[in-house]
């Protein structure tokens, strides 16, 4: 596997990789280091050419990639090249993957919330552009507990399949999820009916079971045991999240349709109202 560790030098984007060595096969995976020295805050008038703050820059950098390579090497990866960049983070990281065939990509997230959201954050942004899987890490964590969320359909099938085929899930707790929406919270006359609502509900279980079985054969092909399996109901983000919390869940697997730019601002979507709000990390495949 070759992956692209981005890292600022926090603890955040360390912690990020200490939790990616939890779920990978370490001796088969190649880890390439990316460092931006972003000068995109400054006005466009500021000349910073052969200054003193550009050599601090630059040297603050190589310290970074020279620590970043010292983790990679005892966390029992192959490490691989070191990049820097000077730039805009997200521009810069994204020209990084789009030179090479990475099969991952691994950031820290500092889980920013509210009007932070909105304002964007270089994990955020960098998800939503890329269709390669994110590993997306806010704390570090013990690396035990992960958690399949399915809705039923190939996308969250296929996710599941793509990370099988990744991660190595021996000795973890496997738990699989699937949410039914309440019919109570629709807004249709069809809500007022009693037999209606009884067989909306008996589809929805219908349904349900059939999703957690596919991902159960699956497992069973990929000779992995499942810890449990949930089915759930209300609103599929907040109930995944709940159940996130509530079960100490180190990460969960999502899928997730690959956007334009407009409609990743525009839409929402469970995934990311999901990775905006859990403490665990998260690997979103598209």
């Amino acid at each position: 596997m070759q992956a692209l560790f981005c890292t600022d030098g926090s603890k955040i984007s360390y912690d990020a990789l200490k939790n990616f060595s939890n779920w990978v096969k370490k001796e088969d995976t190649v880890i390439d280091v990316i460092c931006v020295i972003d000068w995109s805050f400054l006005p466009d008038e500021t000349i910073i050419e052969d200054s003193g703050f550009v050599t601090s820059c630059r040297n603050t950098a190589d310290g970074i990639l020279e620590c970043a390579q010292n983790e990679i090497h005892t966390l029992g990866f192959t490490p691989g090249k070191n990049i820097k960049h000077c730039g805009a983070a997200v521009e810069s990281i994204l020209e990084q993957l789009n030179e090479k065939n990475y099969d991952v990509v691994i950031l820290g997230s500092h889980g920013k919330k509210g009007i932070q959201i909105w304002l964007g954050s270089v994990s955020r942004e960098v998800m939503e552009a890329i269709e390669i899987p994110a590993f997306i890490s806010k704390h570090e964590n013990t690396g035990k507990n992960i958690l399949f969320a399915t809705d039923g359909t190939d996308i969250s099938f296929d996710a599941a399949e793509k990370t099988l085929k990744m991660l190595d899930l021996t000795d973890k707790n496997v738990y699989i999820c699937t949410v039914e929406e309440n019919p109570d919270l629709l807004f249709l006359e069809g809500t007022l009916d009693a037999n209606w609502m009884t067989a909306i509900r008996s589809q929805q279980q219908i349904y349900s079971e059939s999703a957690i079985k596919t991902l159960l054969t699956l497992f069973e092909k990929f000779n992995i045991p499942v810890f449990q399996t949930r089915i759930l109901e209300g609103a599929p983000a907040k109930s995944l999240i709940n159940f996130a919390k509530e079960n100490d869940i180190d990460l969960v697997i999502l899928g997730a349709k690959t956007k334009t730019k407009m409609r990743s601002f525009l839409l929402d979507s469970v995934s990311k109202r999901v990775v905006e709000n859990i403490k665990s990390d998260a690997f979103i495949i598209k």
